[in-house]
């Protein structure tokens, strides 16, 4: 199958127990897993000190692997963006190989676009992607054990593995009807959630929301016109999300972009003072602000049933009312 590469250029690794698991989901798929010396390091609350957590990021380009996933998230890419090797990093992924992750590694993947326009793909960390299945049961070793991971996501990898990816597709929550329009590569419109259009020849970016709004202002932001930007968050409620993307709006980033594509935003709690401002309150509000698409429910984020996605691919996007397409293969 295909070589992986384990490195931890984020937070600790906490639940020493989903990286077991992980390890062996992997190679029970048939995979070689070749674990970083310090991807269970700890200094403080990151997977070692800057410079540990640099030469892991290091290592994981020269070590030739097919697939290189960090182990979790966190914190702590930000601020080692610039002790990285880009050049090196470009050359891995000339080579063919893969960098994968989510939530923090959104630093890496927006300032491997800025510096070098090379593709990374937003996907699974090894312990919430593939390290999730309930504890281990008692007295059975953990080889022998079967701990599944949500299928649709390890489907996805799949498709990575073996080159077949070109797309995704998936329903958007329920909308008002509006009437078709059609959006040309390079102008933007006002379209109803409810719309029958296309756009071809867009780059696909963003990620985290949070992570990637600490990056505005530096030489790790990209500089994307008429792309895709899609975004996700955790454990942020509502207004803070609007406060993020008032940030966007006020900067122009939102309205460079073709269309703005909203995934999961999770773990947050609505309270009684909020009166009914929610995340739908967000949305529209966010329509009103900009001249182009707001799409919404595309499976990614925190959440176990999510696609992978090149970031920094052109793509292709479609949509016919609430059904959504996005393609990236044969572009």
């Amino acid at each position: 199958m295909s070589h992986i590469y384990i490195y931890s250029p984020s937070g600790a690794v906490r639940d020493k127990a989903a990286f077991k698991r992980g390890i062996v989901r992997l190679t029970q798929l048939g995979h070689e897993v070749e674990v970083d010396d310090a991807a269970l390091a700890s200094h403080q609350r990151f997977a070692g000190d800057d410079d540990t957590r640099l030469a892991a990021i290091h290592r994981a380009c020269a070590s030739g692997a097919d697939i290189a996933m960090i182990s979790r998230g966190g914190y702590g890419l930000t601020r080692i963006l610039p002790g990285i090797n880009y050049k090196a990093v470009a050359k891995a992924i000339d080579q063919e190989m893969n960098f994968v992750g989510i939530s923090d590694f959104t630093a890496f993947q927006s300032a491997v676009l800025a510096k070098t326009g090379r593709t990374t793909w937003a996907g699974p960390a090894l312990c919430e992607g593939f390290g999730v299945g309930g504890k281990p049961k008692p007295g059975v070793d953990l080889k022998d054990q079967v701990l599944v991971p949500d299928d649709i996501m390890e489907a996805c990898f799949d498709d990575l593995i073996f080159g077949q990816g070109e797309g995704t597709g998936w329903r958007q929550l329920r909308e008002p009807t509006a009437n078709a329009t059609t959006i040309e590569a390079g102008q933007a419109q006002p379209v109803s959630p409810r719309s029958t259009f296309s756009i071809k020849n867009a780059t696909l970016w963003g990620g985290n929301l949070t992570v990637l709004t600490s990056l505005l202002g530096t030489p790790y932001f990209p500089e994307v016109k008429g792309g895709l930007l899609f975004l996700e968050d955790v454990g942020e409620h509502p207004y803070r999300i609007e406060r993020m993307l008032t940030q966007l709006l006020h900067s122009g980033v939102l309205a460079r972009q073709k269309a703005i594509i909203f995934g999961q935003f999770t773990d947050y709690k609505l309270v009684p003072h909020d009166r009914g401002f929610k995340l739908a309150s967000v949305v529209d509000w966010l329509r009103q602000q900009v001249k182009v698409p707001v799409l919404t429910n595309l499976p990614y984020g925190h959440v176990a049933t999510k696609v992978l996605l090149p970031v920094g691919a052109m793509c292709e996007l479609a949509v016919e009312e609430r059904d959504v397409m996005l393609v990236w293969g044969h572009q």
